[in-house]
């Protein structure tokens, strides 16, 4: 028994993914259970930014707002993420410029928007719980998020508009919105977070004296976004070619990103924050900016990229443990 509850909080990410690829797949397959499946969805769709609004508050009861300041690592990350951004557009601009094929054109180009999606994304929200569980600063962290959020609301109008000049948001109307979206999940929570450290003190210690439960929070989080993103997957237009190109250009972007902050962080002295800032990224702002600007196919990339950064998120947790045991 023991060992069962030691594999589970060794690899809790991984079950979370099984347990939605599971769900997914049952009611994907009995026909009898399509009306139940579309009310699960709606019911799960309206509880997703619940919980991830509750994992963060749990996780910001713990923030040391004092150490909420710029770092240098911040910038060498930042500066990372534009050129990486930059050289996927110049790709994306010289593929629509040089294949001549129309059918390769449209592949290629929504193969490299798909990849574009996970890197111009600014970083998930819930990096602070998992860079935490790593032993990271939560702090600085934290406002590297918030930087992060505010740099993509500016990058993203900016950007994809030259990909597709036929997109009708104006700037100010994308970056509101952007803004919105992310003030919610993130700004709202870190705000009462400051407050109950200030008068709710007695909630924020019994929630220290739970330390992983930001974390489970996120984990049953995860699961409900797995069988929305396998069902999106399911259903898009785009042929079995294309969608395995997307999850393996997906799967490579995830190691490069990461590879990237680590080396980054390993420089500036913060390797564990560095990795989570640079690869963990907010796919749900991805898939909606992907059916705003580009194409709904581009969006599949970023549903890949959920599960490619949780399964690294869970190699990471599993060699801590490992790390610290011995």
């Amino acid at each position: 028994m023991n060992q069962l509850i030691t594999f589970c909080k060794n690899w809790t990410l991984p079950l979370a993914i099984g347990v939605g690829t599971v769900c997914y797949s049952t009611f994907c397959l009995v026909p009898q259970l399509d009306a139940a499946g579309n009310a699960l969805l709606s019911v799960f769709s309206t509880l997703f930014p619940f919980l991830v609004f509750l994992s963060l508050l749990v996780t910001f009861c713990k923030v040391d707002f004092r150490q909420m300041r710029p770092q240098r690592w911040h910038l060498g990350v930042l500066a990372a993420q534009l050129l990486l951004v930059a050289a996927n557009v110049a790709v994306i601009l010289w593929v629509k410029s040089s294949v001549n094929n129309q059918l390769s054109i449209v592949n290629y180009q929504l193969l490299f928007e798909a990849v574009l999606a996970c890197t111009i994304a600014p970083t998930a929200a819930a990096a602070p719980v998992v860079a935490a569980k790593l032993g990271g600063n939560l702090s600085t962290i934290t406002s590297y998020t918030l930087i992060s959020s505010l740099a993509a609301a500016g990058l993203i109008p900016v950007v994809f508009p030259l990909l597709e000049p036929a997109a009708n948001v104006t700037f100010l109307a994308a970056l509101l919105i952007i803004l919105q979206k992310v003030s919610l999940v993130l700004l709202l929570p870190l705000l009462l977070g400051w407050l109950m450290q200030r008068y709710a003190k007695n909630i924020c210690q019994r929630l220290e004296a739970a330390p992983n439960l930001g974390f489970y929070i996120w984990a049953f989080t995860l699961s409900i976004m797995t069988g929305i993103t396998l069902r999106n997957i399911h259903r898009s237009e785009a042929g079995v070619l294309l969608l395995a190109g997307i999850a393996v250009a997906t799967f490579v972007i995830s190691f490069v990103q990461f590879g990237i902050g680590r080396l980054v962080g390993h420089w500036l002295g913060e390797r564990v924050n560095s990795g989570q800032a640079m690869f963990q990224k907010n796919t749900a702002l991805s898939i909606w900016v992907s059916y705003m600007y580009l194409h709904p196919v581009a969006s599949v990339g970023a549903g890949c990229y959920v599960l490619w950064q949780n399964i690294i998120n869970s190699l990471e947790l599993w060699y801590h443990n490992k790390t610290k045991a011995h």
